[in-house]
Formats: C-alpha cells, structure tokens, sequence
C-alpha cells in the first residue's frame, strides 16, 4: 500500500541531510511501528510523505498504492487516503468542530468525485462515530482543539480520521503528553479503525502505546534510516534495554 523507496531528505535551507535512504513497505491491513532516538528522522518521515513545506527530497520515492505521492499537493495526497495525526494538534479559533469536519469530508468526497454529505447524513454520522470513540458530544460543538486537553486533541483527530476513512494513517507520536487512561482511549479509537484496506504507521518512542494497540511490525529508525525490523518483541527490547545495543550492531 504504502511504498517507500531510498528516500532521502534535506532542509530546504539547509545541506542538512535528515532522511539518507529509507526503504519501508506497509501493507493493507497492517500496523508498522517506527520507533527510534530523537534526531533520527521519524516525524521528517511523516511531514514529508504528508506534502509539509520546509523539506526538499533529494531521491528516493513514495507512492500509495501505486500513485506517487511526492508529485501531489498536500490536499491531494488526503483525497488520495493520507492521513497525519500530530504530535502536536494546532487549535483553530473561530471554526466550529463540527463545520470543520463536514467541510474536510465533502472536500475529499468532491475530489474523488463523489457526492457530499447532507448536513443530516453528516450529524448522524459523526454522532454515531463519537459515541464509538467515547468522545463527548459537546466536544463537537467547540472550536477545533480550543481549550481541549492534550487528551481530547488527539481524541478528536482520530474522529477525524474516523469521518475521512482513509487508506494510509499515519499517527506522529500521537501518544506524546498523554497520561494513561488518555493513551488507552486513542489506542482503543485506533484499533476500532483496523480493517484490511487500511495501513496504518505509528511513530513512537514508548512500548507501552504499542502495548495497546499491538502492531504487526516494529522498525527502528536511527540517523536517517531504517536499521532494523522485527515483530512485537523488538519493541519490548528497546523497552528494557534501550537503542545502545542496536545502534551497536550496525555501526
């Protein structure tokens, strides 16, 4: 689904390269995890293949099933099926929660030529899947994000990700800041999204989100690059034992 091939990326500003050559394939139906030190590219990764301004790729390729991804706008690559939930959600003044979601959805139904939403087809919808995610129908009512704690912000884009159904979600260290009751309600809405049409890239630095939400493959990352795959475990070793031993084996 997702095909990353020797990407590598610099500042636009800068000579310095931040991804030198990542290679990753996710599958339809499958949870990867990337986890690594800090500096090692991950949220890079993630900026980049989601269309963020700043990086300037140097060579390489991604491409969503099939379509290339580094050709296309940022809008394009959501109405495409790429999702990216922040680390850090911004709060947006002014604009309804509920207008800000109905107007996401009918733009990408629009885009893929199909037809938008009703204002009821799109209330029963999104009050059907809150109910599902455990989020609070007043929450729906607010400004995107305005005084939500850390723990309804990334509640609330996996709502949006619920509502835009796409093909590829990738969470940046969505469990940043979260204390453990909060991480286990965005663990739940994400395995709630699980399907086999779907792929899903989780960057983190902590097992115990992975605990919850249990992906099928775990990748470490470091200076720019894939260094190492495995399943579950390799995880739970860098849990107990930290990166030093790994980094030491590629050196």
């Amino acid at each position: 689904m997702l095909s990353i091939k020797g990407l590598k990326v610099k500042l636009e500003d800068e000579d310095k390269q931040i991804l030198k050559g990542v290679d990753l394939e996710v599958e339809a139906g499958k949870v990867h995890a990337i986890m690594g030190p800090n500096g090692s590219g991950k949220s890079t990764l993630s900026y980049v293949l989601s269309g963020k301004d700043g990086y300037e790729v140097t060579g390489g390729s991604a491409s969503l099933e099939g379509i290339d991804l580094l050709d296309m706008e940022p809008e394009e690559r959501a109405a495409a099926g790429l999702f990216l939930a922040f680390q850090y959600p911004v709060e947006i003044p002014g604009v309804g929660n509920m207008t800000f979601l109905r107007t996401a959805v009918n733009a990408q139904r629009k885009a893929r030529g199909e037809e938008e939403m009703s204002a009821a087809e799109f209330l029963k919808v999104v009050r059907a899947r809150a109910k599902e995610l455990k989020i609070d129908a007043a929450m729906l009512k607010r400004p995107v994000n305005v005084g939500f704690s850390g723990g309804e912000k990334k509640r609330n884009e996996i709502l949006q990700m619920a509502m835009l159904e796409p093909k590829m979600c990738i969470l940046d260290e969505t469990d940043s800041g979260l204390d453990v009751d909060a991480m286990k309600l965005v663990a739940d809405g994400v395995n709630a999204l699980r399907s086999e049409g779907r792929g899903f890239l989780v960057i983190t630095h902590y097992q115990r989100l992975l605990d919850h939400i249990q992906p099928d493959v775990v990748h470490i990352m470091a200076d720019g690059r894939i260094i190492k795959t495995g399943g579950p475990e390799l995880a739970i070793e860098v849990e107990n034992n930290g990166y030093a031993g790994i980094l030491a084996e590629v050196a």
